[in-house]
């Protein structure tokens, strides 16, 4: 993502599901750091949004969740 030129994107967040839960009652920020990104890059990824780099480091962390 080039920093002079950044990306936007806008999201609905639907506060009942519960990955939101989830992300809110972990232990750590860096938990709920990590929880919030794999869930927005899954949110990108579902319309076709997440590529190249981001694309790359999103499958690893998948593949270290499993």
């Amino acid at each position: 993502m080039n920093t002079l030129n950044p990306e936007r994107n806008k999201v609905a967040i639907n506060r009942n599901h519960p990955m939101i839960d989830k992300i809110l009652k972990a232990e750590s920020e860096k938990e709920k750091a990590r929880l919030a990104k794999q869930s927005f890059n899954l949110a990108l990824l579902s319309q076709g949004l997440l590529n190249g780099k981001d694309l790359t480091a999103f499958v690893k962390r998948s593949v270290e969740l499993i």
